[in-house]
């Protein structure tokens, strides 16, 4: 594709000397984008014709310095010709790399076709490798690198060799700053630009990691759950409102089974089985990871499923529950939370968080048993459950207390 590109030599009056004289700048414009760059020649503003980017007059520095220019204006279409018949990219930057002998021009591959390529890729693979969150995060990251080159550089796109240290800082100080993102939010935005890299890395065409000196951590969020007593008056609260019930009840599942919110939105009634020992368990897998999870159904998970055995959309559809949108959820939710003075800010996420530590740890579940039902890829994800159930360790405690005055 043919790039426009525009020259214009003009003065830097900003940076005038004690002498009186100001530097001539070039600026390059490919395709909308600008880079200056420094002539290194000063000049007398007074004798500056900006309409005919030179110097006015006839001595022979006059004629020195304009042919100077001339010659610097050459030098940048013979790179743009140069690149052109090498098929190489033609960006402001290129050029300018060319021009100051900084560095070579880039062979390689600009950044934002290779990142769209990867978002094609995870697309086409929706169902199949990928959950539809995962493509639309790497959508939005997509879109945060955009902005974020036009802020930081001015450009639509980057040269990969380009992307160094200082870039990776940048990006993320944007983060912090322009997006006013918090530092777990900031750390996940680059993890998956470092895919990105990754894969450029893999493919050749980069020789160094510019993530390697970069090494945040994710800090750890205080993870809110409802406790015995909250539960309790969740499960025995009394609703005018069919719907608020049956949004109340989904919740409960999920706090008796630790299904996330699509999990229980996918889960077919033939998923709902007769294990080893007799009972009836929940085959499935999660969207998010597409790990197996196994999970023996508790009496309360069952009398839900009961209940919920006739309704039009669960027959209809082979669906073990009526589960509404996310967002519906999540708004009834909040109404619930006030009618049972409830002040957390209740989520369906919570419900998860409510199985992982009221229901099972902090009675007795093994933690390897809950990571497995959680479908957890990683214990260390599971043992988050564990740090915050002080009221476990001290029911322990209590345990150990009696067995050794006992002793």
């Amino acid at each position: 594709m043919n790039k426009t590109l525009s020259l214009l030599f003009y003065l830097k009056r900003s940076k005038i000397t004690d002498a009186g004289t100001v530097p001539v700048y070039l600026r390059i414009t490919v395709d909308g984008e600008r880079i200056e760059i420094s002539s290194k020649r000063y000049v007398n503003p007074d004798k500056w014709n900006a309409s005919g980017q030179k110097l006015n007059g006839s001595g022979e520095e006059v004629k020195t310095l304009n042919a100077y220019l001339r010659n610097l204006e050459h030098q940048v279409y013979e790179a743009q010709r140069i690149m052109s018949d090498k098929k190489l990219p033609i960006s402001t930057l290129n050029l300018k790399n060319f021009l100051t002998k900084k560095e070579e021009v880039s062979t390689n591959r600009m950044l934002i076709p290779i990142f769209e390529q990867h978002n094609s890729q995870v697309q086409a693979l929706l169902g199949k490798e990928y959950a539809k969150g995962t493509f639309d995060r790497y959508e939005t990251s997509l879109k945060h690198t955009k902005d974020f080159l036009q802020w930081k550089y001015k450009v639509t796109d980057i040269a990969i060799t380009q992307i160094d240290h200082e870039f990776i800082m940048a990006f993320d100080f944007y983060f912090r700053s322009e997006r006013n993102c918090n530092n777990n939010s900031t750390v996940k935005y680059l993890k998956n630009f470092k895919k990105i890299i990754l894969i450029c890395i893999a493919n050749g065409w980069l020789d160094k990691d510019p993530f390697s000196k970069y090494k945040p951590k994710v800090k750890e969020v205080k993870r809110e759950y409802l406790n015995v007593e909250e539960l309790t008056i969740m499960q025995a609260k009394r609703f005018v409102s069919d719907r608020i019930s049956q949004v109340r009840d989904i919740f409960l599942f999920s706090c008796y089974t630790g299904l996330a919110y699509a999990d229980v939105k996918k889960l077919k009634r033939s998923e709902v089985v007769v294990g080893l020992d007799g009972e009836k368990w929940i085959f499935t897998s999660r969207q998010k990871t597409d790990t197996a999870s196994r999970i023996p159904l508790l009496p309360q998970a069952i009398q839900l499923i009961a209940k919920y055995d006739s309704h039009p959309q669960c027959v209809d559809d082979g669906l073990l529950l009526p589960v509404l949108s996310n967002q519906k959820m999540n708004s009834y939710l909040k109404e619930i939370a006030d009618a049972c003075s409830i002040s957390k800010e209740l989520t369906y996420h919570i419900a998860r968080h409510t199985f992982a530590t009221t229901v099972t740890l902090a009675n007795g579940v093994s933690i390897e048993s809950v990571s497995k039902m959680l479908g957890h890829t990683n214990i260390k994800t599971t043992q988050h459950y564990a740090k915050i159930l002080d009221s476990k360790v001290s029911a322990d405690m209590n345990q150990l207390k009696k067995k050794l005055a006992g002793g």
